[in-house]
């Protein structure tokens, strides 16, 4: 994937969204962003800032590139051939794209859970401890304590503390995605990017992983893509509507969903298309 920011590009008609003014508070600032799967272009001139230690909620309908646009932020989308970005993303000061050499240095830094849990064929433990392990970390008391603590951030300790050697298959869908999230855990990432993190779960276990988000957030910087409106109500700080890979508004939850200042943001989230 190429990245080259005086590279022309196609401009879709759309009011411009401002980004709220750079500062200490700003974890991720995306500038004039565009994305393409080969000739066809996803995303159109994104600009936003993400705020640290907040969560930040990706909404619109399907293939309208919020989940293309979250893996521009730690350079998932290098694993998809014939793919090019365009413009600046930066992670506090550095540009990810341009300041570091390999796409693992970024994703130490941003962690990323999926929307389908993805366990590996080993143990719980193992699980978490893979990151650590990959890394270089050898250290067997330091990789339990991580393990440990990854675990209880991801509240998940106190169900497999007694059977850490188990195959992580043998839990349930809602175990295993809080596995996956302690695996994210585990290599101490700054921040999070949850990609429909529960979509496929059930009310109780969707419930914890929202009191999970609402936890992390006090260490974590956290981007969650969502097409549960309410789901985005109750657990971001500020959402960002996108709609044919144009980012239409952004502003803190309450506001936009209450007082939206575009009429397409609007019809959305009163039902009107989606």
């Amino acid at each position: 994937m190429s990245n080259n920011t005086k590279e022309a590009k196609t401009v879709k008609s759309a009011d411009p969204v401002e980004p709220a003014s750079i500062s200490a508070d700003i974890k991720f600032t995306i500038r004039n962003l565009n994305f393409f799967y080969g000739n066809a272009q996803a995303l159109f001139d994104i600009n936003l800032d993400v705020s640290r230690h907040r969560v930040t909620a990706l909404i619109g309908p399907s293939g309208c590139g919020k989940s293309t646009f979250l893996r521009t932020l730690n350079r998932m989308n290098e694993t998809i051939p014939g793919t090019r970005m365009v413009g600046d993303v930066l992670l506090d000061d550095r540009d990810i794209y341009r300041d570091f050499d390999e796409p693992s240095q970024v994703r130490t830094r941003v962690g990323m859970v999926f929307q389908k849990s993805n366990p590996f064929p080993k143990s719980i433990f193992d699980n978490v401890a893979y990151g650590l392990r990959v890394n270089g970390i050898t250290d067997k008391g330091l990789i339990a304590e991580v393990v440990e603590e990854s675990l209880k951030q991801s509240a998940l300790w106190d169900e497999v503390k007694d059977k850490l050697d188990n195959s992580a298959f043998m839990l349930s869908g809602g175990q295993q995605q809080r596995l996956c999230i302690a695996r994210a855990l585990a290599i101490r990432p700054e921040v999070i990017l949850m990609d429909e993190p529960a979509s496929a779960l059930d009310p109780i276990s969707t419930s914890k992983i929202e009191d999970l988000i609402t936890e992390l957030r006090k260490k974590y910087t956290i981007v969650i893509v969502t097409h549960n409106m309410q789901q985005a109500a109750r657990v971001s700080d500020r959402t960002a509507f996108f709609y044919e890979g144009v980012l239409i508004e952004v502003g803190k939850t309450k506001e936009l969903f209450t007082r939206p200042q575009k009429k397409k943001t609007e019809d959305y989230i009163t039902g009107r298309f989606g």
